[in-house]
């Protein structure tokens, strides 16, 4: 038998249930799974046989679909009857680019979840440039942190953010305290720690300040290991609130101003044209969107 013709059987229990069910929630409420979930396993079903199964607009059955539901009741019926294990369906591979701190803050505690949503894609995560608007390599999907307005692929913006300067309370015992970072005489005096990834110059524009980049102080090319150096007492770090939020909630860093910048930078998620028509690149970009604050 060619296993590959076979859909993913949880293709085949969804494909049933709205069948039976007429509605993609109360399918999605007793499979304990999305909405975007079932939506996502019917396309998949579909493009794996090649046929519509549904007519649009409505859960009424093409003719197609009416004469493989028969072929998937008798099969589930059947394998309800006999114990043992369930083969394992033929998983969809999806390579997702992603930043360092952005997947450890947003991605990684929420992959249990995908799992369970998405169980038939076979998710492969890996860790691309950390620099604005760097390209990675090849990969399905990637996580881009910059400007945005990017020609070379499709794009949605999926994170923007607001910073503000922080330091650890140890630091700001030692050396504080600050009146808001606004003035010339602090950011000039006060050890900074520096990115390429979110510059002083923009913070200096949102005081009114003619101050150049710095030039001394500790620099990193990853946000997650600037705001460790910060939450170490290195010096003071512009901190963004979301991308930041283990930081600020833990009480290792906090901010020094009541009065944000809104980045200029933004995270966003990236494709090739014609990408999102493939099943599990779709689902993972609702996914993503749905589970970021």
């Amino acid at each position: 038998m060619a296993t590959s013709r076979i859909p993913p059987i949880q293709c085949l229990l969804t494909f049933e249930a709205v069948s039976r069910l007429r509605s993609a929630s109360r399918a999605a409420e007793e499979l304990c799974v999305t909405v975007s979930a079932v939506s996502h396993r019917l396309r998949q079903l579909e493009s794996h046989l090649g046929v519509r199964l549904f007519s649009r607009g409505d859960f009424t059955l093409t003719a197609d679909g009416a004469a493989y539901l028969q072929q998937v009741c008798t099969a589930l019926a059947a394998l309800a009857q006999m114990p043992g294990e369930r083969a394992t369906a033929g998983a969809s591979r999806l390579r997702v680019a992603v930043t360092p701190s952005f997947c450890r803050q947003f991605v990684m505690p929420k992959l249990e979840l995908f799992r369970r949503s998405y169980p038939d894609i076979e998710l492969t995560l890996q860790v691309s440039i950390p620099l604005r608007d760097v390209t990675a390599e090849e990969a399905d999907l990637e996580i881009r942190y910059g400007a945005g307005a990017y020609t070379d692929v499709e794009h949605r913006l999926i994170l923007s953010d607001v910073v503000t300067p922080a330091c650890s309370p140890a630091f700001l015992d030692e050396f504080g305290p600050f009146d808001g970072f606004e003035h010339a005489a602090e950011c000039t005096s006060t050890r900074l720690v520096r990115s390429p990834l979110e510059p002083w110059a923009n913070w200096y524009a949102h005081c009114g300040l003619s101050l150049p980049e710095p030039t001394s102080g500790a620099q990193f090319n990853d946000l997650g290991l600037a705001y460790d150096a910060a939450a170490s007492g290195f010096g003071v770090a512009l901190v963004r609130q979301k991308l930041g939020a283990a930081w600020f909630d833990s009480g290792r860093l906090l901010a020094l101003s009541e009065r944000p910048l809104a980045s200029p930078f933004a995270h966003y998620i990236c494709w090739a044209p014609g990408a999102l028509e493939r099943w599990e690149c779709a689902a993972f970009v609702d996914w993503l969107q749905g589970v970021l604050p």
